[in-house]
């Protein structure tokens, strides 16, 4: 028996032409339509979901130029994702106010990623390039049941374009500022009736829109390259589909800026907060880039960056009876990355380092799907290992070695040795009681076990007449942190009509415990240094609606997150003066948050598309949280929190001459402003701000030219700043994507 999207392989062909040459202008033709998702790991219509799920199809993401996973907050009201300690460390990803701002290469985000459907594991996987991609999903709220671990405030599921019947492929070249030139493209062959392969790459090559006028330092950059081979076999029964992936990045990480505090740093005067803001102020050593240009820094940043990614995903399916089905998914990822960094912004050496991982992940994943009429079953059985290998140093107050103030000057080296074992085994069961009514019931019990060994020396002056120092043993700890969990899901989904339904979700997402042993300045520390999991309950009502002449899609939802455990990565000043920070992963309480949703398209004419999206986060703040220096900081809003939060584009497509299309896009994100740590400093604060964007494309025949501009308007923002105030005298800023342009022309064979 031949598979369907294996077969009638010349009408396929045609219809995949077609896509490939108008893939913007279809859009203008159809009327709004119900999208159908996997957020429950099958293939589903939108609105037999009691999830809110927000998709990105990949032509939007070609189309809007963005490049890696840090893009997608763009185009998602209630998603934020930041580049955090610059492009290349762990990404900090925040759904409805739950994330995890930490550059440690050791620690999970509380919202989960799944590659075709495998768990990438830790955050240092989570920063992914998105080329040849069918579609990205961002499941809001927790996702205990289905995607377990770590799935605390929500999931992203990204999902690359399989092979299929048909031998066609897509080149494309383009170029844009700063020194931009990229190339992908894609080749799908169809071996016979029953399978085929589809071979995609990516090439970037660019530099940061921050400008480095330090005369010695290179210019920071990165070249990347990715690779991916898939095969997909269907037969009577067996469908398999395999996926190989390699991505190799290279350059000069991103500099960062210097955000001084004092007028007078010798009596350590403070300036006001407009001045620091407008940069006059110097730091502690009392330097200033001195220049009146936001996009401009002054550091010695030779700080290299190479990352290699390699790994395999294989779905296999067997197809017992025509109601019965079993999957069972492997993967495996290795990822081999050295970043390094300047902390203090400036020219001079007092806060240098690298962050060095070896991360390997091992997922299994078996599941068996039950269709009882209408009603339907999930079984499964889940395992995770990951092991990561530190292997980081931070070189302190380098300049000041030998002298009298060189008290605190260290090189710290961390080499740590980190295992993750998780298990899972997992059900839910979607009943339908009428036809206009579904329950959905689920649980998931989690066994994890996290072992640390972690080993530290230091460097310090011993000799005055030796600078380079001694190196000494600091600390060794070794421990393991274990917990399990039970998630679970009760739903109601209530059918008005065939295009407007109601429901109800009780459900929880539970995140596991660990070791935060990536940069630590005392044995106290490292002995305090691991964590307990956390876990968050949600009540959420939501509705989703199609008008009669489907020109008008509307999906809201109310919710409302009891949160408990709460892990939050602390930055607290040194009791000892001039000292590094203190800075851990804390279980510091519980908090509450509550907010809604609304996201509408609206199709205004035949050629006029419009989209909004609104995130609305009254309530998001500690309910009771005393930091480790017995600082009161109840009440404090959760950071990387935006009350609001709204995105929106307008699209206009346009036909000449029947054979000639053109798609023009305007669109925004609106970030009201947010806090980038749990003090509330106004310092470390994020002004509100909007980010435009514009895209315009046009095809004829088997060409396509596209036009994009990323931050039209060059607006002036920040992923990060981070607190050294009491250090160093500064922030460290971590400096958001400037105004970037590109042009890129489509050849479709």
């Amino acid at each position: 028996m031949e598979m369907p999207n294996l077969s009638s392989k010349k009408v396929l062909s045609t219809l995949i032409s077609v896509s490939l040459i108008q893939p913007f202008y279809s859009y203008a033709t159809d009327s709004i339509e119900v999208i159908e998702v996997y957020a429950q790991k099958r293939k589903q219509l939108e609105n037999k979901v009691s999830i809110t799920v927000n998709q990105i199809k990949g032509e939007q993401i070609n189309n809007t130029g963005l490049k890696d996973t840090t893009d997608l907050g763009l185009m998602i009201s209630g998603l934020k994702i930041s580049q955090n300690a610059a492009e290349g460390t762990p990404p900090a990803i925040n759904i409805r106010g739950v994330g995890l701002i930490d550059y440690n290469t050791a620690n999970t985000s509380p919202i989960a990623i799944y590659s075709d459907g495998a768990s990438v594991g830790s955050a240092n996987n989570q920063l992914l390039n998105l080329f040849d991609i069918e579609q990205v999903e961002v499941l809001k709220g927790p996702q205990g049941t289905l995607f377990g671990r770590n799935s605390t405030g929500g999931a992203i599921l990204i999902r690359s374009k399989r092979p299929d019947a048909g031998d066609y492929g897509q080149l494309t070249i383009g170029a844009g500022t700063d020194a931009l030139y990229k190339s992908n493209g894609f080749y799908n062959l169809q071996i016979d009736d029953t399978s085929a392969l589809r071979a995609s790459f990516n090439h970037n090559r660019y530099d940061y829109t921050s400008h480095n006028i330090y005369p010695t330092s290179p210019e920071a950059g990165m070249e990347q390259n990715d690779f991916r081979l898939s095969y997909l076999g269907q037969w009577e029964k067996i469908e398999w589909y395999l996926k190989l992936n390699y991505s190799h990045w290279n350059g000069i990480a991103q500099p960062v800026g210097n955000i001084g505090i004092y007028s007078d740093p010798t009596n350590r005067i403070m300036c006001s907060v407009p001045e620091i803001n407008a940069g006059k102020c110097v730091d502690a050593f009392g330097f200033n880039d001195g220049v009146d240009d936001f996009w401009v820094v002054s550091v010695n940043n030779d700080s290299p960056h190479h990352g290699i990614n390699k790994g395999w995903t294989s779905e296999l399916n067997w197809q017992i009876r025509d109601e019965v089905s079993v999957i069972w998914l492997n993967s495996f990822n290795r990822l081999d990355r050295q970043h390094a960094f300047n902390c203090d912004g400036s020219p001079a050496r007092l806060c240098e380092g690298q962050l060095g991982v070896k991360s390997e992940v091992l997922n299994n994943e078996i599941r068996l799907n039950y269709e009882l009429g209408d009603d339907h079953l999930t079984l499964g059985l889940f395992s995770l290992h990951e092991r990561i290998y530190q292997n980081n140093y931070n070189d302190i107050l380098r300049d000041l070695r030998g002298t009298e103030f060189g008290a605190n000057s260290a090189n710290f080296f961390y080499d740590n040795d980190l295992i993750n074992k998780s298990f899972a085994i997992f059900g839910q069961y979607d009943w339908q009681i009428k036809d206009d009514l579904i329950i959905t019931t689920g649980l998931r019990y989690s066994d994890e076990v996290f072992e640390y060994d972690s080993l530290s020396n230091i460097n310090v002056v011993v000799d005055t007449n030796s600078l380079e120092g001694v190196l000494l043993p600091f600390y060794h700890v070794i421990g393991k942190v274990e917990d399990d969990d039970v998630s679970g899901k009760f739903a109601i989904i209530y059918s008005l009509s065939n295009n407007h339904s109601i429901f109800y979700n009780l459900s929880n997402g539970y995140k596991s415990g660990g070791y935060n042993g990536g940069y630590l300045s005392s044995p106290e520390q490292a002995m305090l240094a691991d964590y307990g999991p956390e876990e968050i309950v949600s009540n959420e009502i939501g509705g989703k609606f199609i008008n009669d002449d489907k020109t008008l899609k509307l999906n809201w939802a109310l919710y409302h997150y009891n949160y408990t455990g709460q892990q939050v990565f602390m930055n607290q000043p040194s009791a000892v003066e001039g000292a590094p920070p203190i800075q851990l992963l804390e279980n510091v309480g519980n908090s509450k948050i509550y907010g809604t949703d609304i996201d509408v398209k609206y199709r205004l004419t035949d050629t006029l598309n419009t989209s909004l999206g609104l995130s609305y986060i009254p309530h998001a703040e500690f309910e009771s949280f005393i930091d480790p220096l017995g600082n009161v900081l109840t009440d404090n809003r959760l950071p990387f929190t935006s009350e609001v939060n709204i995105s929106g584009a307008i699209t206009y497509n346009t036909n000449f001459e029947s054979n000639i299309d053109v798609s023009t896009t305007l669109g925004f994100d609106y970030q009201s402003d947010y806090y980038f740590d749990q003090n509330q400093n106004i310092l470390a604060q994020q002004p509100s701000y909007t980010l435009w964007y514009l895209n315009s494309q046009v095809a004829y025949e088997d060409y396509q030219v596209r036009f994009w501009v990323k931050n039209l308007f060059d607006k002036e923002y920040s992923h990060l700043k981070f607190d050294l105030s009491s250090f160093l005298g500064m922030l460290e800023d971590f400096k958001g994507e400037g105004r970037r342009v590109g042009l890129e022309v489509s050849y479709n064979f």
